[in-house]
């Protein structure tokens, strides 16, 4: 069912380092119940008249206004704006309302539903290409030293997502300047990615019938590469994750009378070791899975045997077929332990994430448009073994999804979801630039035409 709608701004006021917005009732009400659970003024924003029409002023900086150019202190800003408030999976509702304000400002066509959809159209070409950049938070409590750090405890922008949606704006703001290109760029602000459910509700949602795509393209930072570092690779790039609960139901009894119970906590540990050998024995040596059982809960107590226990964890592979096999292999182990010790047995497999497959002909738009940057690539790296649901996009389209370096020192070096992790401020410049170079590359003017921008 299609509930995206076209976002129209009654009145849109360039001040001094500000814009006022108004937002649609839905918007304004979702604003109004998260600044009653946290401060509002935390997150830059400040209100009147909420007896009455609700109306929300969202503090923007100067990269909104069309001739103010990108520069580098402007988009450190507003990343820096992003990160001190952070919102989790689908309840985005400021940082939603603050992209459209900004591409709204910029002149593009923007559209609300679950995420945030701006339409950049330039000359009478009909293709169209894809940009995504992921908006939510993690569930963390950051532990940095700088001056921006999250003002909503529990909450972080750990995984760079501020950086991501900030080099996208930036690469919007570009091209909507200097737009020398022939067809139609699609910016995709998706919502939800730690948990893998966003960029399939943006697809349930009818986001590719509405503004159909040739090609869709993601940016992942990555700390520890150096700075601007681009690798990618045609196939797959993001392993799978799959999460698995086994529950085992035996018999409690007495800790000084084992042999009167069937004791859950011996029959998991016998679990846990057997599920190891999926791994080591069941699958081809490089196949790139892993199986960690990361929880073993039990209703034991000091001198009570559990009757019950259960088995939480995680698999991650690289292709579907390995992925099938572990689900497989770990329902046939576990039924026969518990066959054995006469207990019974429940095993639940569930894939939160598929694998992220890159198609050959955007991963060399990718390696050509970074080389024409003059960025050190590599364009055969290994896979990752983290996983990402932009794989939901390039299953519907052909995509490719890149890694760029984060920075090897300090806070740039930490791994994705350290609670001191953050984002390399220099990589925002270049990252625009990118993709204003890929849209170049993609949806090029014909002959005759380069440069003109009428």
């Amino acid at each position: 069912m299609m509930i995206l709608s076209k976002t129209t701004p009654r009145s849109t006021e360039i001040l001094t380092n500000f814009a006022e917005i108004f937002l649609c009732a839905a918007s304004r009400n979702l604003l109004q119940t998260y600044g009653i659970k946290h401060n509002l003024s935390q997150c830059g924003l400040y209100c009147r008249s909420l007896s009455q029409e609700h109306e929300i002023r969202i503090a923007l900086p100067p990269i909104i206004a069309k001739d103010v150019g990108m520069k580098t202190i402007d988009l450190i800003t507003l990343r820096r704006d992003f990160h001190r408030a952070p919102e989790l999976g689908f309840a985005e509702n400021l940082t939603k309302a603050r992209i459209a304000a900004i591409l709204t400002e910029l002149g593009l066509e923007v559209f609300e539903g679950v995420g945030v959809v701006g339409l950049l159209k330039q000359g009478s070409g009909n293709r169209a290409i894809g940009l995504r950049a992921d908006m939510d938070a993690l569930p963390i409590f950051e532990t940095s030293t700088h001056d921006y750090v999250s003002q909503n405890p529990g909450a972080m922008h750990a995984c760079g997502h501020d950086g991501h949606m900030t080099m996208l704006l930036g690469a919007a703001a570009i091209l909507a300047k200097d737009p020398d290109f022939d067809g139609t760029v699609v910016f995709l602000f998706q919502p939800n990615e730690e948990h893998g459910l966003g960029a399939q509700a943006m697809l349930d949602e009818g986001i590719l019938e509405r503004f159909p795509i040739q090609e869709v393209y993601a940016i992942h930072n990555l700390p520890g590469a150096p700075l601007g570092q681009v690798s990618t690779r045609t196939g797959q790039i993001c392993s799978s994750e799959s999460l698995f609960e086994i529950i085992i139901k035996g018999q409690g009894g007495h800790a000084s009378m084992p042999q009167m119970g069937r004791d859950a906590i011996t029959i998991g540990a016998e679990i846990v070791q057997a599920l190891q050998t999926i791994v080591s024995r069941k699958l081809a040596p490089g196949a790139g899975v892993v199986v960690s059982v990361t929880e073993f809960i039990t209703n034991g107590q000091r001198n009570v045997l559990p009757g019950q226990a259960t088995l939480k964890g995680d698999v991650r592979a690289r292709m579907p077929q390995d992925r099938e096999a572990v689900a497989k292999l770990m329902k046939q182990i576990s039924e026969g332990i518990a066959a054995a010790h006469g207990v019974s047995i429940s095993v639940a497999f569930n894939t939160e994430f598929i694998e992220t497959i890159n198609a050959s002909g955007p991963t060399e738009a990718v390696v050509e448009a970074a080389g024409a940057q003059g960025l050190e690539t590599i364009p055969n790296r290994e896979p990752m073994s983290f996983s990402e649901d932009f794989a939901h996009f390039c299953q519907a389209v052909p995509g490719c999804l890149l890694l760029v370096g984060n920075g090897q020192e300090g806070p740039y070096g930490q791994p994705l979801h350290a609670s001191n992790y953050d984002f390399n401020d220099a990589l925002l410049p270049i990252g625009a630039a990118f993709w204003a170079q890929l849209v170049r590359d993609r949806l090029a003017k014909p002959a005759g035409e380069q440069g003109d921008n009428v």
